[in-house]
């Protein structure tokens, strides 16, 4: 679990997609010192497992339906990637809920400034995300927690602080950049209890069975 306040701009170092597990290198040196293999890190909006330490850098083994779901088989030398290590119990709750399962990716469309802010615009033909976005709404672009300013059609726009855009990829995309985007997961949840009243796992639970048992 990880809450879309991104720590560090990792640089790749290598993608190597030989055999069926991709295995992707990463310069980190503030994340690498606090992590350990075996744990989860979330890169650009992926949660990946950390295999190998080598003092600055991350080793991760990326399975082929991360490659298909996000934009990180794009991943080039040197390419900019956001990281965050996942949250702990003991500690602050900032952002939103962010589980690092990305849901599909966009296309940047529109770039444009709005007084201090960039206001970005992401078009996106899948239905499982636009079924969850909603006006000031949270969703992650990249692994990084924003807030929904407009929806209409098959896009959404969010707005970018100065800090975000130097303090993550964000500020590196331009029109026609591909980011990786997952949806909040409570919209998720809410969608699907709202849906157990229709087909073979219909819930018990409708309001002819509470006035029967006298509660409503």
């Amino acid at each position: 679990m990880f809450s879309g306040i991104i720590e560090e701009l990792g640089a790749v170092v290598s993608l190597n997609k030989a055999g069926a597990v991709s295995k992707l290198l990463i310069l980190a040196p503030r994340t690498a010192a606090d992590v350990r293999p075996g744990q989860s890190v979330c890169v650009s909006g992926a949660c990946l497992t950390a295999v190998e330490i080598k003092k600055d850098l991350l080793c991760f083994e990326v399975m082929q339906e991360t490659l298909k779901r996000t934009n990180l088989g794009l991943l080039k030398r040197t390419d900019k990637v956001n990281l965050e290590k996942a949250l702990r119990a003991t500690g602050g709750i900032e952002g939103h809920f962010v589980t690092g399962h990305v849901d599909g990716t966009g296309v940047i469309g529109k770039r444009q400034s709005k007084g201090g802010d960039i206001v970005i615009e992401v078009k996106t033909a899948l239905e499982q995300i636009l079924r969850y976005v909603a006006l000031k709404g949270s969703v992650a672009l990249e692994g990084v927690s924003l807030t929904v300013s407009a929806q209409e059609g098959n896009s959404f726009c969010v707005n970018l602080i100065p800090y975000t855009l130097k303090n993550t990829t964000l500020g590196l995309k331009r029109e026609g950049s591909i980011v990786n985007i997952e949806c909040d997961i409570l919209a998720k949840y809410a969608d699907k209890s709202l849906s157990l009243d229709k087909g073979p796992c219909a819930s018990r639970l409708t309001p002819s069975f509470l006035k029967e048992q006298g509660f409503i």
